[in-house]
């Protein structure tokens, strides 16, 4: 039964003709590396034939000749140097086996006798009588034509390389049997591997997965197995496929949908959600404290029970507002139907906070715009009213009153001014005028226009520097509009006899300055706020000329700097001082627009 399967086969195919390969590889290999040792023997003995008789051209000392052959030979070869049958000279063999041969063994035969009579190279594998060794013989006449240089080794020696060669060969096929036998087997079991499949796939079809489906590899016994094992299912697979299809793709558009999407059954079990339904739900539980079933049947949040049983009740649509962990959604509620029987309701739910921030900061906008106009307009109106109903009855009265309209008339213009300036800046409008600034006299020339109101006050403004030497690329008249703001701001907002300073740094990465006060300070809870649009610390900095700024100014610097790529923040402590820090990166120095 083994011999009939398909294990069995394979198995015994792989191995028949990985075997038969072996055989012919391995006869090939070792005719051909037997070949090749002799070949390199007779290659390497005439060259050392060669080098000997250049060696006895060149010298006359015998004992000389002697002592190079026995360098230049190989130690398991032998050389002979002949002049005729009284004179010659004979190296020593680290063989025992060798044995010592005189002029007239070569003379005695035909073929290396012609090395002298015919004064030609010749190479022989020869043997003695007496035994049955074999040697490799090679000779070669010297230049002047009256002697001849033979070397001989014995085959023994290329027999051994040939021999461990052979093992090599033999242990390399041996391995390879064994790598076949095992690869055979895996294999075999690679194809037991599918009907494992079949087995599982039919109990799987059993259990009602008739999507199962088994490939058709092969056309023996396993491939018609397979074929009729999908002609039983195909049938049931194409409807469940067409039903797959439909839940699949209602599955990715209520993943890909912004809004949640709740689907509910008549019990108030939610069926359906997707992400942001999921979202609200895990909110809902977290601020309620609550934790979900442990049988994972979710149950509709309660802000939504009690509009759940009013859409089954009236089996009409309702909308509502619901705020969970500080996010607001507004949710639409409709009747699921089954035909004309009410089997649930889909609440759509959309994360309205961000619209709500929006619209907050838009009154908030409209209410700070209105705070700050309302004052200078009311002063415009009653000035203007007492120079027309001539209350002021002198010049000097009345030059005053419009002294005060002009200034006021400036303020309103500086805030529309600001808001303009804000505006195409947080639209991206902003243009900037890049060029190669100085940096240390372009930060005294600042100094020096507030050192006059400094000086006034009585407040110590310096500026220091520990490596900032060199220039930067920026837009000098933004830059100088930030650094306007914040060392006019410092002065404001420090008293008498304090002190202001500016610091700036450099690093290999960005340029750092620092705008440094002595006053009072932002308390804790205002710092994340000062950058915003008419905010104004008033509640830590209450000082009367205070009362000129319009809360724009800060919120302009960071924009200016932003668009330099660079960052700006700030540190402070209550009635210890402020510190506003910006840095700009050192690759604005390559010309970056």
């Amino acid at each position: 039964m083994f011999w009939r399967s398909v294990v069995g086969k394979l198995w015994f195919t792989i191995l028949l003709l990985v075997c038969f390969v072996l055989v012919i590889l391995t006869v090939l290999l070792l005719e051909f590396f037997e070949n090749y040792h002799v070949l390199d023997a007779e290659r390497e003995l005439l060259q050392t034939a060669s080098k000997v008789s250049e060696v006895v051209q060149e010298y006359d000392d015998k004992k000389l000749i002697q002592s190079m052959a026995e360098l230049i030979k190989d130690p398991s070869s032998q050389v002979l140097v002949t002049y005729n049958s009284d004179e010659f000279i004979s190296s020593d063999s680290n063989s025992n086996d060798l044995p010592a041969v005189g002029y007239d063994w070569f003379m005695s035969d035909p073929e290396l006798s012609s090395v002298i009579k015919e004064n030609e190279d010749v190479m022989k594998v020869a043997g003695f009588a007496q035994s049955d060794l074999e040697i490799m013989v090679v000779g070669t006449p010297l230049s002047n034509g009256e002697g001849a240089v033979f070397v001989y080794q014995s085959l023994d020696t290329i027999q051994k390389t040939s021999d461990q060669t052979t093992k090599i060969v033999f242990l390399g096929a041996g391995i390879a049997i064994i790598l076949t036998t095992i690869f055979a087997f895996f294999l075999s079991t690679r194809i037991t591997a599918p009907l494992i499949k079949m087995r599982e796939g039919a109990l799987e079809l059993a259990r009602g997965e008739f999507n199962t489906k088994i490939p058709i590899l092969t056309h023996d016994e396993i491939g018609e197995l397979a074929m009729a094992f999908n002609r039983m299912g195909r049938e049931l697979k194409f409807h469940i496929n067409a039903v797959n299809q439909e839940k699949e793709q209602l599955s990715g558009i209520l993943r890909s949908m912004a809004d949640g999407v709740l689907t509910i059954n008549r019990q108030g079990e939610i069926l359906v959600s997707n992400p942001p339904a999921d979202q609200f739900y895990q909110s809902w539980i977290y601020e309620n404290d609550g934790k979900e079933p442990a049988h994972g049947k979710r149950e509709v949040p309660q802000p939504m029970r009690k509009l759940f049983d009013e859409v089954i009740e009236t089996e009409q649509e309702v909308i509502t507002e619901i705020t969970v962990q500080g996010r607001t959604w507004v949710m639409l509620m409709t009747p699921l139907y089954d035909r004309t029987y009410i089997r649930g309701a889909v609440a759509v739910l959309r994360d309205m906070t961000e619209e709500r921030r929006l619209d907050k900061l838009r009154k908030d906008f409209i209410a700070n715009v209105s705070h700050e106009l309302r004052t200078p307009i009311s002063m415009l109106q009653g000035y203007s009213e007492a120079i027309v109903d001539d209350v002021a009855e002198t010049k000097e009265d009345k030059n005053e009153l419009a002294k005060i309209i002009h200034d006021e008339s400036l303020r309103i213009s500086r805030l529309v001014n600001e808001l303009l300036d804000l505006a195409r800046m947080e639209a991206g409008h902003m243009t900037l005028y890049m060029d190669s600034v100085d940096i240390m006299p372009f930060l005294e020339k600042i100094i020096r226009k507030f050192q006059g109101l400094a000086n006034e006050r009585e407040i110590n403004l310096q500026l220091h520097s520990s490596d900032a030497q060199g220039t930067i690329h920026i837009d000098a008249d933004r830059i100088e509009q930030v650094l306007t703001n914040l060392i006019d701001n410092a002065i404001r907002h420090t008293n008498d006899y304090g002190a202001v300073d500016v610091i700036a740094d450099r690093t290999p990465d960005q340029w750092i300055v620092k705008v440094t006060d002595s006053g009072l300070g932002i308390h804790e809870e205002d710092l994340p706020f000062v950058f915003e649009r008419f905010y104004k610390a008033d509640k830590s900095r209450k000082r009367e000329n205070s009362k000129k700024g319009t809360g724009l100014g800060l919120a302009i610097a960071k924009n200016i700097i932003e668009a330099h790529k660079g960052s700006i923040h700030v540190h402070s402590r209550v009635n210890e001082g402020t510190t506003f820090t910006f840095t700009l990166p050192t690759e604005l120095e390559q010309g970056e627009k």
